[in-house]
């Protein structure tokens, strides 16, 4: 690596003494801050190469952890940028930090009043659809379950009977179980658990936004993989395994967002092959993380990664669309040596998710009437998705079948397909945040039809084909 001025610039012990004089303070803070004055005063030259998060960690006497931190600080400032195993780099030309321009989530969920008539772009399941938590509440009061709510801190993280329920289902033999708040507690916990700065982590291509977010404000790299119905890529893993040697894998096994797409037994097969021949050349396999997050409402049966490497992958099942969001729990189930950092760090914040939403749900996934609605929900999102599909098809659009409450709709141009729709008080969720790529082929929206009346679907259709082909106003260069 070269700096502006054209010399090369190595990393070596003279960096390092450096670092460790200026850092008075050895917090992550005040390593931050020496390294950012010894940037700006020329020392460490646009260009240069950092010395390694342990050989800096030595020379400090401090934790790798601190480190890193300090470094995700620098890259989150636009100070230094990771570049895999090349190591990590002062930047050429230091930029403002990019964290104050909106999320891909707050893009997708903006904070605004919504005046439309029909909302197609929340993601989120029919309230109306949710089993009775009241009613849960109301059977465990009744069986004398909330007199002996404790008050100690200690105790299991879940509860016993709620891990002999989910482990009965389970895709593949755990050997450890806990309860998050919610997926995506769930995710950014074991990605801070286990992904560093720089670390490429493949993801699905589209994705849903959250998890690139989260990977951005770590310093990671996300590597997409493009889907088809059945999932990710075979033959596009394989180049990415080959290119990358990523740290983790991240995906949602069914019912995927956006696009529906569900893993078959043919898919799970395949993948599972491209991973075992990566891990015979990389001498390991990467951490395998499942995001079953339509448990419940999905029609497709569970085809998880965890049945061929159990070893590998960390499955997590989501109850928020099947029983309702405010509850904030998920399952995750996998190795220890994966779960337990994430439960060990937990403890220090908010410890366990509430024991008494854990035996509100147990109650649910185990009382008829409860289980009853939740089928009736699934029964009812398929219905209205293939309704849909069917009234899209009389205008010459046709999409393939996926599951879940989304679909992922092409469009000529997104932002006019979104005008279009708006014109007639119609609100969808914009495909931009999901593209994991900069230079995606297609535009698309994403429509949830959890809550789409049913009698509103054939005038939903007719919007959405005249949306479909609606061309920008203005001139602008394509995307792809």
């Amino acid at each position: 690596m070269t700096s502006e001025l054209g010399a090369p610039h190595a990393a070596g012990n003279d960096d390092t003494a450096a670092i460790a004089t200026a850092a008075h303070d050895r917090t992550a803070a005040g390593i931050a801050a020496a390294v950012s004055h010894l940037i700006r005063a020329g020392t460490l030259p646009p260009g240069s190469r950092l010395p390694t998060v342990r050989e800096v960690a030595r020379e400090l006497k401090v934790s790798p952890v601190t480190v890193t931190q300090a470094w995700r600080a620098l890259a989150g400032a636009g100070a230094i940028v990771a570049r895999g195993r090349a190591g990590t780099f002062v930047e050429n030309t230091p930029h403002p930090p990019s964290a104050p321009a909106a999320s891909r989530y707050q893009r997708l969920h903006p904070h605004s009043d919504s005046a439309f008539r029909i909302d197609l772009a929340r993601g989120t399941p029919d309230p109306a659809l949710l089993p009775d938590l009241t009613a849960a509440l109301r059977a465990l009061a009744a069986d004398g379950y909330l007199d002996d709510l404790s008050a100690t801190y200690l105790g299991e993280a879940v509860l016993p009977e709620l891990e002999a329920a989910v482990r009965a289902d389970w895709p593949a033999r755990a050997e450890r179980f806990t309860v998050f708040d919610g997926a995506l507690d769930a995710v950014d916990r074991l990605l801070g658990a286990h992904v560093r700065l720089g670390d490429a982590v493949v993801v699905e291509d589209p994705c849903f936004p959250p998890f690139l977010d989260l990977l951005a404000r770590l310093g990671a790299r996300a590597v997409p993989v493009e889907l088809d119905d059945s999932g990710m890529l075979p033959d596009r893993l394989a180049v990415a395994l080959a290119a990358t040697s990523p740290a983790l894998i991240l995906l949602q096994p069914r019912a995927q967002n956006p696009t529906g797409a569900s893993l078959t037994p043919q898919r799970v097969r395949a993948l599972a092959d491209v991973l075992a021949d990566a891990a015979v050349v990389a001498g390991s396999t990467p951490l395998i993380l499942e995001d079953d997050h339509s448990a419940g409402i999905a029609h497709s049966p569970l085809r998880s990664l965890a049945a061929r490497l159990p070893a590998r992958t960390v499955h997590i099942r989501s109850y928020s669309k099947s029983h309702g969001a405010d509850l904030r729990l998920a399952v995750a189930g996998g190795p220890a040596e994966f779960l337990d950092p994430a439960i060990e760090r937990r403890m220090l914040g908010p410890g366990w998710s509430s024991r008494l939403l854990q035996r509100v749900l147990l109650h649910m996934l185990t009382d008829d009437t409860a289980i009853a609605t939740v089928a009736h929900a699934r029964a009812v999102y398929r219905g209205k998705a293939e309704a849909l599909r069917k009234a899209l098809s009389r205008h010459g659009i046709h999409l393939t079948r996926g599951d879940g409450i989304n679909l992922w709709f092409p469009v000529a141009d997104e932002n006019a397909a979104m005008i279009s729709l708006a014109a007639a008080g119609i609100k969808a969720a914009p495909g931009g945040p999901f593209e994991a790529t900069d230079h995606p082929l297609t535009d698309h929206l994403r429509i949830t039809v959890a809550a789409l009346p049913v009698n509103d679907i054939a005038e939903v259709a007719r919007q959405l084909a005249t949306a479909a082909l609606a061309e920008p106003t203005y001139r602008r260069v394509r995307r792809g």
